[in-house]
């Protein structure tokens, strides 16, 4: 019974999918603390995974309780708790309000500045749900709130936005923040594109609809060109070498991979496409960051 409330829940707020936030998160952590060999410190590092959680988790209530309405309509969607009756807006709302105050809580306990913009990053993750209905663009809202993740962890470990943050007039964690805007634009208008006959019957809005799934699927390309030389040049400027641009060469052929998959859309497209490539590229850059950090502390040791 309490297994089965946990996964119902779990699957509610779609916990698998922290994977593609938070290992960007956990790279800007890493390379904050470099000075001290990657590691934050126990509390610091749980503090960060327990408000990426409630962050992601609030985040999510909210856009399954604002969205319960489409959900129900959409043949895809209608199984989703909210309009299947196995989750209450009054539940929903109570793990809205619980998270929320737990990231807030996280962020008080990290320091100051975290604490002061925890409500700005509040606002941010939620306001994505509401973007769908007054803008074409609203995968480029969800990809700023996701963008925020890595910025959050920055100040998270330092506190400020210091001189150690700038290399060659590059902001690092600001670098890395908008390679995951773009990431996320890119295979946000792929995952759309499955709604596109739902979305534009029903008045909503994306890229997909204002430009049509082609020229759409073009734009997520691009968005992923931006992505991948956001990503080469926060290597570049953290001195990173061979660990970090192998894991580079993985994310560009998982990406080709994912555009390739979009444009046949066989049976199983966008689980592929959106899901475990998506996955694959954000796991192996914080391995390839993580295998930087490491190597590079080992080499300072030398």
């Amino acid at each position: 019974m309490i297994f089965g409330e946990i996964k119902k829940w779990a699957d509610f707020v779609k916990i698998s999918h922290t994977v593609f936030a938070l290992p960007f998160a956990l790279s800007a952590m890493l390379v904050a603390a470099r000075e001290d060999k990657g590691w934050p410190g126990l509390e610091t590092f749980l503090l960060i995974l327990g408000a990426m959680f409630c962050a992601r988790t609030c985040a999510m209530a909210f856009n399954r309780i604002v969205d319960s309405k489409f959900d129900g309509e959409n043949p895809r969607t209608s199984m989703r708790h909210i309009p299947a009756g196995t989750v209450s807006k009054a539940s929903a709302w109570t793990l809205w309000t619980v998270t929320a105050i737990g990231l807030i809580a996280c962020s008080y306990f990290l320091n100051p500045i975290c604490f002061y913009l925890s409500p700005v990053a509040l606002f941010a993750v939620c306001f994505y749900s509401l973007t769908k209905r007054f803008t074409d663009f609203t995968h480029v809202y969800l990809g700023i709130a996701l963008g925020l993740a890595p910025v959050g962890a920055w100040l998270a470990v330092k506190g400020s936005f210091g001189i150690e943050a700038i290399n060659n007039g590059f902001h690092l964690p600001v670098i890395l923040g908008i390679a995951v805007v773009f990431w996320l634009i890119g295979f946000d208008i792929i995952y759309a594109i499955q709604d596109y006959d739902f979305d534009k019957k029903h008045g909503l809005h994306s890229v997909v609809v204002r430009w049509g799934p082609k020229n759409a699927l073009k734009a997520a390309f691009l968005s992923h060109v931006v992505m991948l030389q956001c990503l080469a040049v926060f290597g570049l400027l953290c001195r990173f070498r061979v660990a970090y641009f192998v894991a580079m060469g993985i994310i560009l052929v998982s990406v080709l991979l994912e555009h390739w998959l979009a444009r046949i859309r066989n049976m199983n497209w966008v689980q592929n496409a959106f899901f475990r490539l998506n996955a694959v590229i954000s796991i192996v850059f914080v391995v390839g960051v993580a295998a930087e950090v490491i190597l590079g502390s080992f080499r300072l040791v030398r």
